[in-house]
């Protein structure tokens, strides 16, 4: 075994990403206080050709060194916006035919693992703070509710690694395969 070099992983240039098949899904960043998280998130869309990242509120947006550091570049690659409200972004969001859904922890909520990604045609996945959670403002607005199952004393992941665990489950349940 051995790992494979940069110039075998038939990477895509930033301009081919942008013109690429994308998955009908839109990250929604509420409040996130660590840049590294931001750049998590970038990274994390690029991997998985997520259509767009909308930053909200106190979100930080790129360019930002501390961003960078952990996004690699994929801040030019990933399409985003700013809402200063999350209110504005939801009622966007819906108008062009997104179902909203909060990863939160909440009395109305389906486990990750019940969640079929296919019964939706374009999906908007709100992430929050990482201490508050998703605002009060955005729970109001919300079609479902989503909470990743926890064994641990703490119940808490990390929220770009929440993240990463809701966009992979919904690209693989979606089984898309990109060119």
């Amino acid at each position: 075994m051995r790992k494979l070099k940069n110039s075998e992983l038939n990477r895509i240039t930033p301009d081919d990403f942008k013109k690429a098949d994308k998955l009908p899904v839109v990250i929604i960043l509420d409040n996130i206080r660590s840049l590294n998280n931001i750049g998590s998130f970038f990274r994390t869309a690029d991997a998985f050709r997520i259509n767009e990242i909308i930053l909200c509120g106190i979100t930080a947006t790129p360019p930002h060194r501390e961003i960078h550091k952990t996004a690699l570049g994929a801040t030019e690659s990933v399409s985003w916006r700013y809402f200063e409200d999350i209110v504005d972004a939801i009622k966007d969001l819906k108008e062009e035919g997104y179902f909203i859904i909060a990863i939160e922890q909440t009395d109305k909520k389906i486990f990750l693992n019940e969640f079929n990604p296919s019964d939706y045609n374009k999906i908007a996945f709100i992430f929050g703070n990482e201490i508050k959670g998703v605002s009060d403002e955005a729970l109001e607005l919300l079609d479902l509710s989503i909470e990743i199952p926890q064994y641990g004393t703490k119940h808490s992941i990390n929220v770009s690694v929440s993240g990463g665990l809701v966009l992979w489950h919904t690209f693989y349940k979606l089984n898309r395969k990109f060119k």
